[in-house]
C-alpha cells in the first residue's frame, strides 16, 4: 500500500514519518507514506496556494489549481509504481465520520491519497476529483494534517504483519464495543489490586469478566454503540443487570 498525503505544511508530518507504525510497515514492505507539498505545484515566485472566496467572507480558501496538480502528480507516482487507481480522500469537517469499519475498508486499498484541508476550507471544485470526504470528529482543526496522520496510522496498523496476529481483534470498536480494562505487573500497587478473576487462570471466568467489563465501559461512555448492536442473550442479560445496578445507585 502507498499512502500519499497532500499538504501545505509537510513539516508537521516529519515526526509521523519516523514513527514505529510507519517504519515497521516500510520494513515489512506492507505500506509506505509519501508527502507531497502542495506549494510546489503553485506557480509564481510566491507560490500562492490560497485566496479570498468569491462572494466575500472572512479567511482564505485553498485554490483548486495547486491542489489538483498535486493530486495528479500523486496519481502518476502511484501508476509509475504499478499500483491501481488511487482512492482519493479530502479531510474536511464537512465529511462522513471516520470509524474503525472504514479503516478496515481503506486498509484494502493499494493507493490512498489524503488531501489536507487548510484555512477556511478548499475550493469546492476540488471535491469533484475526490472519492470521499472524511471527518475525524465534530470539531474544527487548523488543518487536515492531524486527521491525515490519524487515518494513516489506523490503516497502516491493520496491514498484515504490522501487529501481532490476533492482537487487534479485541480492541475497542473491533467488535462494536469498547475494550475491557487491562492490567499488568505488579498485582498489587499501593493497595490497588488487579481483579482476582484475572489471576485465577480460569479462562471461562476471565472471558465472562472481560465481556461484562466491556459492556460496562460501553454503557458508560458510548451507549450509542449498544443501540446499533445485535445483542446475544448473554449480553442482554449482563446489560439488564448493569442497568439495574445503575438505577439503584441513583
Amino acid at each position: 500500500m502507498r499512502i500519499s498525503i497532500l499538504t501545505m505544511c509537510p513539516e508537521l508530518l516529519g515526526g509521523f514519518l519516523d514513527s514505529h507504525v510507519v517504519k515497521r510497515a516500510e520494513k515489512l514492505g506492507a505500506g509506505r507514506v509519501r508527502i507531497l507539498d502542495i506549494r510546489e505545484y503553485a506557480g509564481g515566485s510566491y507560490r500562492h496556494i490560497d485566496d479570498s472566496p468569491f462572494g466575500g467572507g472572512r479567511g482564505l480558501v485553498l485554490r483548486c489549481g495547486p491542489v489538483l496538480d498535486a493530486l495528479k502528480a500523486a496519481e502518476e507516482e502511484g501508476r509509475a509504481e504499478g499500483l491501481g487507481p488511487a482512492f482519493r480522500i479530502a479531510l474536511v469537517p464537512a465529511g462522513l465520520p471516520y470509524d474503525q469499519k472504514r479503516a478496515r475498508s481503506l486498509a484494502g486499498m493499494e493507493h490512498l491519497i489524503l488531501i489536507c484541508g487548510r484555512y477556511e476550507g478548499m475550493d469546492a471544485r476540488i471535491y469533484d476529483h475526490v472519492d470521499l470526504r472524511l471527518s475525524v470528529g465534530d470539531y474544527v482543526l487548523t488543518g487536515g494534517e492531524i486527521p491525515a496522520m490519524a487515518v494513516a496510522d489506523s490503516v497502516l496498523r491493520l496491514l498484515k504483519g504490522n501487529l501481532k496476529e490476533g492482537s487487534a481483534e479485541e480492541e475497542s470498536f473491533e467488535n462494536g464495543l469498547l475494550e475491557y480494562p487491562q492490567y499488568t505487573q505488579p498485582a498489587d500497587y499501593q493497595g490497588q489490586r488487579v481483579p482476582e478473576v484475572l489471576l485465577s487462570g480460569n479462562h471461562e471466568k476471565i472471558r465472562a469478566w472481560r465481556l461484562r467489563e466491556s459492556l460496562r465501559e460501553t454503557l458508560e461512555y458510548r451507549p450509542d454503540l449498544l443501540r446499533e448492536r445485535d445483542l446475544t442473550p448473554e449480553e442482554s442479560k449482563i446489560l439488564a443487570e448493569l442497568s439495574a445496578g445503575r438505577k439503584g445507585e441513583q
